[in-house]
């Protein structure tokens, strides 16, 4: 493998990458001028996020756990209908996802954490116990799962078992030379890290999952501090045939004489974009509802569920006196929250 193989599929970026990669950023940065939410939001948001990340990861890889099934259990509670497996994979990715969360500051980014992260993935998965955290010894190839858990069709084969050690060294010190020196953005540092560590499918098992989770891992490390408040998971599970598509066409040209990772890194931007976006929408749905009494709140979301309204609609809708419903009409209009239509008898109101 050649040294520089990685550096080569990053030198000719297009501008529509680029333009991508400067939305994220200006969206991390609104993200980080305004998340000033209460810590009790933020740990329920987190929470929250928590049970949709590990319900959309583990469905991607065919289980069945619904996100209200993943809570349950993660309370303590039984989902007896559901298999072993499924609720021992559920258990490893979540616990080890609200490591990440919390502790990404101080879990390195080398093969031997690589590694861990894979053993404790695995850590109540029966089946997988004789190679958790360890490479694979025989062959595998990458399916795509359908709605029924089952398999839709081999999408490529992966690196051979014999390979992967050296192959995951190379890989694993090129994306720590190029974050460490800077030598490219880190988005498209993450993002081919990714698309070759699933190329080459390190392990017997897990694979998918634990790409997810460094993304999640190399994303906080990197300064995207609005990743646990929006299921970066979710997104790709709803996303599911764009994700196996942009994965093939990308990995379909590897080890070629110009290997492009432009589908990869479309797909892998536009999740984050939509990622961050949901981030801020948040931030601003709860730092207003942080700043309204319960009558304003009251007001605020009747809007939400209407076009528009006139005072005396709100009024009747909201059992808010038609004095304070004007009150806190002109309060909105000064956050610039909603908009005001036509005058007189005729003026309405409209959520912005």
């Amino acid at each position: 493998m050649e040294a520089n193989r990685f550096d080569k599929r990053l030198e000719q970026i297009s501008s529509a990458i680029w333009s991508k990669i400067t939305q994220v950023d200006e969206l991390k940065g609104q993200w980080a001028g305004g998340s000033n939410l209460a810590p009790q939001i933020l740990g329920r948001l987190k929470k929250s996020v928590l049970v949709t990340s590990t319900g959309s990861s583990t469905r991607i890889e065919g289980a069945h756990l619904s996100d209200e099934a993943v809570e349950k259990l993660m309370r303590g509670l039984s989902v007896q209908k559901f298999s072993d497996r499924d609720t021992q994979e559920v258990r490893g990715y979540y616990e080890l996802l609200e490591n990440v969360f919390g502790s990404f500051e101080t879990i390195n980014f080398s093969e031997g954490s690589v590694k861990h992260l894979h053993k404790e993935l695995l850590k109540y998965v029966e089946k997988d116990k004789l190679h958790r955290g360890e490479y694979k010894k025989t062959e595998n190839k990458v399916e795509m799962i359908n709605e029924a858990g089952e398999s839709a069709g081999v999408l490529f084969d992966t690196s051979p078992a014999y390979l992967t050690p050296k192959e995951m060294q190379e890989l694993l010190e090129w994306a720590q030379n190029a974050l460490n020196e800077k030598k490219h953005h880190p988005l498209l540092i993450i993002g081919n890290f990714i698309v070759e560590f699933l190329m080459i499918h390190p392990f017997q098992d897990g694979n998918g999952r634990l790409s997810r989770i460094l993304t999640n891992l190399l994303l906080l490390k990197c300064g995207y501090l609005f990743i646990p408040y929006v299921s970066h998971e979710k997104l790709i599970e709803d996303n599911k045939p764009d994700y196996y598509l942009s994965l093939r066409k990308s990995q379909k040209t590897f080890k070629l004489e110009k290997e492009d990772i432009t589908e990869w890194l479309k797909f892998f931007l536009n999740v984050l974009q939509m990622q961050a976006t949901a981030a801020i929408e948040l931030l601003k749905k709860q730092n207003i509802e942080s700043m309204l009494s319960a009558k304003q709140l009251a007001v605020y979301k009747f809007l939400e569920t209407k076009e528009e309204a006139t005072p005396a609609q709100i009024s009747a809708g909201t059992n808010v006196a038609r004095p304070t419903v004007n009150q806190v009409l002109s309060k909105l209009l000064g956050y610039e929250k909603i908009v005001k239509i036509g005058i007189g008898r005729a003026t309405r109101y409209r959520k912005l």
